[in-house]
């Protein structure tokens, strides 16, 4: 049997390290994959967002060195849950358990319009 999945997308928002009570470290990401092909009927390339879990050293250095908006790249492998919710009904969830991650591009944004913004106040100096 095999349960693998690779990714490249871009991270949605800020990953934020947690620690459970049992003191591991966990961070959970969502991210945004475009795929490969256009829809037919709207000719527009559609983007799947995918939520993944990051533990312990994964986890700290997505924290790190990535930001929203990063792209990365993740191997890991898919995992089915099951929550209740109050009216008794069953909730599944499919979620992809990170085991390596590539860091591809981590400069966001943000930190772009920053350089810039630095760099234009340097040359007015």
């Amino acid at each position: 049997m095999l349960n693998n999945v690779v990714l490249v997308g871009r991270v949605v928002r800020q990953p934020e390290l947690i620690q459970t009570q049992d003191g591991k470290r966990v961070s959970t990401i969502t991210l945004a994959v475009t795929r490969s092909f256009k829809n037919a009927a709207t000719g527009e390339y559609e983007t799947d967002f995918i939520n993944i879990t990051l533990w312990e050293g994964i986890a700290r250095n997505v924290v790190e060195y990535c930001g929203k908006g990063a792209i990365i790249g993740v191997k890991g492998r898919l995992v089915h849950k099951t929550y209740e919710i109050p009216n008794h009904k069953s909730i599944r969830v499919v979620e992809v358990v990170a085991e390596k991650v590539s860091f591809i591009q981590t400069k966001t944004t943000d930190q772009k319009d920053q350089l810039e913004t630095e760099r234009v106040k340097e040359l007015a100096i």
